[in-house]
């Protein structure tokens, strides 16, 4: 039986769940039934590092470890919106991070291949996925930049990090009618762009919005004009 103490613990809670949903994600018109019930019953809270407990649900990317943080709770709405994953889908998520958008995905879709760079965060995230009995979700520790053809294709894509350039490689991983969410630029002005494949030669680019994303740990470099 919980104590009062507990219950008040827990009414502040989803409060604060509830207010990040209403005031950060819909507001940033995420207004997709499916993907607020989705973000209302999968705790990020038990996704954020202890030491940050009480900045789960703040409108902030949160500090993880190894240089590399979380996804703000309005971003990871807009892209879950946005990429409209159906559970025959097959997913990669480039960067894993703390496993929370990982989650996600992984209630939506069929099978998530997720790669993360720093083994310590997959460890971490591997943890936080097996405490919510998640278990379509396949974690690799590796360089995936530029893609992760081995498990090729894929129904949806994900980049975590921002890339300076197109991700031309890696689109050719996606199947015929798959989409791919990645933010392309260089700080202070990036485009948060859906690349859909719509046969084996033709791509269609469409920008959604502008934003600001931390890079892509080895992310690919454009070829810079020297003198």
């Amino acid at each position: 039986m919980q104590t009062d103490t507990e219950i008040a613990k827990s009414n502040m809670r989803e409060q604060a769940r509830f207010n990040m949903i209403e005031q950060q994600i819909r507001t940033w018109e995420v207004l997709d039934g499916a993907v607020l019930d989705l973000l209302k019953h999968v705790p990020r809270e038990a996704f954020v590092p202890a030491q940050y407990a009480g900045l789960a649900f703040a409108d902030i990317e949160i500090p993880i470890g190894e240089g590399q943080t979380m996804l703000s709770p309005k971003l990871e709405g807009r892209i879950l919106q946005a990429l409209e994953v159906r559970k025959t889908d097959k997913v990669l998520e480039i960067g894993t991070g703390s496993g929370y958008l990982t989650a996600l995905l992984a209630k939506s879709a069929g099978e998530v291949i997720s790669v993360e760079l720093h083994a310590s965060l997959s460890a971490a995230a591997k943890e936080r996925l097996d405490r919510q009995n998640i278990g379509n979700v396949t974690l690799e520790v590796g360089n995936a930049a530029d893609g992760w053809p081995a498990q090729a294709p894929y129904d949806v894509i994900v980049f975590t990090g921002s890339l300076p350039v197109s991700p031309e490689k890696v689109k050719q991983s996606l199947a015929i009618g798959g989409r791919m969410f990645v933010v392309i630029g260089d700080a202070p002005v990036m485009e948060a762009t859906m690349i859909r494949r719509i046969s084996a030669d033709s791509f269609k680019h469409d920008v959604l919005f502008e934003t600001c994303l931390p890079p892509l740990s080895n992310a690919p470099q454009p070829d810079r004009f020297q003198f």
